[in-house]
């Protein structure tokens, strides 16, 4: 499929396969480059981009912290998307937003080199296989980046590497996915997730000062938890409080909505996907295919 699809690669649609760089490009040898994750639906009127204004808006925002002058606006990124969707006649998929410095002298500085911007758009299913039923974690021994060190809110290549280190120790643990903590050892995310606990009937998720990334997902649950009456705090939590949980799950726009059944070898509740999770996981997806009134201006249609 991909092979034969197109790419968006600075202003024009190209062949998957002539979607090309040089294999000394600087985002390729330092990690420069920055990017969007954004779900394609297929929805009761069509195919349905999932909050693809707030997306863009996050990738212009990453772009300024890191000072890469793009050279598009918002609403021409956010056009491109559509274009490479259509073009490529995906009915449900994961689009990829990518800037990076085009340009092949070694050395670490970036002023004067190319930004090039490609967007690609391909099929995809669930981020976790098999396990929609849910996920083992373990708490990673790798800490979680901080604004002391890199952006954290900054959705940069660079950064995961961070993410990675930590999901390749749990897998070889046996898990299926790291919880990361942060510096100051509260919970933080997983490596390409955030997290929400249930407690007492109310819905935890870690404040922004744990050193997470500002999920879409993780803002669209908070809106939905608060639309169904549930009481939402942002707090930090221990990592004891993981063990002690009635619910645990991820968000994001690859992982949506993920129950997590058990934390470093210690089952959660019944084993099972709980009540919340399960709620917030059936409005989640008929928001996403336009079957829930009120959330419309979230999805935009080809």
């Amino acid at each position: 499929m991909e092979e034969k699809g197109y790419v968006w690669f600075d202003g024009k649609l190209v062949r998957f396969a002539d979607a090309k760089v040089h294999i000394l490009t600087h985002s390729l040898q330092y990690g420069s480059g920055i990017f969007e994750g954004i779900r394609a639906y297929k929805a009761k009127s069509g195919t349905a981009l999932f909050r693809l204004e707030d997306h863009m808006e996050r990738f212009v925002c990453t772009s300024k912290i890191y000072r890469m002058e793009l050279g598009y606006t918002k609403k021409q990124l956010a056009d491109a998307v559509v274009d490479t969707v259509r073009k490529n006649r995906l009915e449900s998929g994961y689009i990829r937003p990518f800037a990076f410095y085009n340009d092949t002298r070694i050395g670490l500085g970036v002023s004067g080199k190319k930004v090039s911007v490609a967007i690609a758009a391909v099929p995809f299913g669930s981020y976790f296989g098999g396990k929609a039923k849910g996920i083992q974690c373990k708490v990673s021994s790798w800490k979680r980046i901080n604004s002391e060190i890199m952006p954290p809110q900054a959705k940069a290549s660079g950064n995961y590497r961070n993410s990675i280190l930590a999901s390749e120790e749990a897998k070889d643990s046996g898990a299926d996915e790291a919880i990361m903590l942060s510096a100051g050892g509260f919970v933080a995310e997983g490596p390409g997730e955030n997290i929400f606990m249930v407690k007492d009937n109310r819905l935890v998720t870690p404040p922004p000062s744990a050193d997470i990334l500002l999920g879409i997902t993780r803002d669209s649950i908070i809106k939905i938890a608060e639309s169904c009456g549930i009481i939402v705090q942002e707090r930090e939590i221990h990592r004891e409080e993981l063990y002690t949980a009635d619910e645990l799950f991820f968000s994001g726009t690859a992982a949506e909505v993920t129950p997590i059944l058990g934390v470093d070898w210690r089952q959660l509740g019944s084993g099972k996907t709980g009540p919340v999770t399960k709620l917030l996981s059936e409005r989640f997806s008929l928001i996403t295919t336009g079957d829930w009134e009120g959330f419309e201006d979230w999805l935009t249609y080809l």
